[in-house]
């Protein structure tokens, strides 16, 4: 008992290092708060793309395993697109009733011919924005949710900021072409992450084909889905495509494998669906997503000292995934809790970790909770007891 005591409060005063009972290892919460390190930030592969400008991303992490003039400025046609939904939802819900404008009706290029007067939903209108790139769509988006092109492209560029893009700018929400409309591979990739970050807009880039109203009539409009991919390439679930002669052929692409999700960017591609993927192949080859333990599997117990109970269910209520080079070393996995726990820790207090290694290195961690309250015994009032023990004399 000594000696536990000792352990307790050895781990009470500690605020930065690790200690050890016999056949125990526990730490203090400050170090269980300290993330371990991209495993995969020193990886890269290497593509031979046909694209003046290409990127490849780990979506979870947003490493770069792949770049050809990444950082070079240049026109991103319907790509574009991808800002507009993004910025779109972030300033009206989905089910927003929107009147197209006069100035929607007979945009250039795609389009799925709106009447003016004609009421979508923003919900309606973002599907045809990304399935049949519909540039008049993007316009009646612009002005239901900002009042018009200018404002919704200043709301673009407003986001470009807030995600740290340095080398792109917005006029339009279409991409139709314009001199002071631009990004790079680089920053196109970071706009496509953000926006995957949205379940609508993930589900709306992997689905292939979408009817939305026709006019308030019967009938409806048929979206068939751009993105060859996701026939193409197994796993696909976005993003965007886009095109005019002054861009050449861009892509956005994403895919998921083994629960492992990449995205890539290529502007100006003539072969731009053999580049994807040729970088999504590589991208896959070169990592592997490993899951270390589900929501819930590692159940462990305390013993609990001055309890009602004498020992408390401890569990992770997150799974541990990682990711890591294909190639890597044994995986080894340490529990650090404490030997003991005092009553009065509610449900859900964060008493320990596990954590896992390769090759001697931390990749991973995930707290370990207790999964019900380590309550105290009720403490009765002797005079009242005694009393009640009294009345209660027949």
């Amino acid at each position: 008992m000594k000696h536990g005591l000792i352990c307790f409060f050895a781990l009470a005063l500690s605020a930065v290092f690790l200690f050890a009972c016999p056949g125990v290892l526990f730490s203090v919460a400050a170090a269980a708060e300290t993330p371990p390190e991209n495993q995969i930030a020193d990886v890269r592969v290497s593509v031979d793309v046909s694209a003046r400008a290409a990127l490849l991303m780990e979506e979870t992490s947003g490493t770069v395993l792949f770049a050809k003039n990444a950082d070079a400025r240049l026109p991103m046609a319907s790509t574009t697109k991808i800002m507009t939904a993004l910025v779109a939802l972030e300033h009206a819900a989905p089910d927003l009733l929107i009147a197209t404008p006069q100035e929607a009706v007979g945009t250039e290029g795609s389009s799925i011919y709106l009447f003016a007067g004609e009421e979508l939903t923003l919900e309606d209108l973002l599907w045809a924005l990304l399935l049949r790139s519909a540039n008049d769509a993007a316009v009646a988006i612009a002005f239901g949710v900002a009042g018009g092109v200018e404002e919704f492209a200043a709301l673009m560029n407003q986001k470009a900021e807030e995600l740290g893009l340095e080398n792109t700018h917005f006029v339009n929400p279409h991409g139709l072409d314009d001199p002071e409309h631009y990004t790079t591979a680089r920053e196109l990739a970071v706009i496509a992450r953000a926006a995957l970050a949205n379940p609508l807009i993930r589900q709306m880039t992997a689905t292939r084909k979408k009817t939305i109203p026709h006019n308030g009539e019967e009938g409806v409009r048929l979206l068939v889905n751009h993105n060859k991919l996701l026939r193409l390439y197994e796993g696909t679930f976005g993003v965007k495509t886009g095109f005019t002669k002054r861009t050449g052929r861009c892509l956005v692409s994403a895919a998921a494998r083994n629960d492992l999700s990449l995205i890539a960017v290529t502007l100006d591609a003539p072969s731009d669906w053999a580049d994807h993927r040729a970088m999504l192949d590589a991208g896959f080859a070169a990592l592997a997503a490993l899951s270390l333990a589900g929501s819930g599997e590692l159940s462990l117990s305390l013993p609990v000292v001055g309890g009602v109970a004498d020992a408390v269910a401890i569990s992770n209520p997150a799974a541990a995934t990682i990711i890591l080079p294909a190639v890597h070393g044994e995986i080894t996995r340490v529990i650090e809790l404490p030997r003991f726990l005092y009553a009065g820790v509610p449900e859900g207090k964060s008493v320990g970790r596990a954590v896992w290694y390769a090759d001697g290195k931390e990749i991973a961690q995930t707290p370990l909770v207790t999964t019900a309250p380590v309550e105290k015994p009720k403490r009765q009032n002797r005079f009242l007891s005694f009393w009640k023990k009294l009345f209660s004399i027949q």
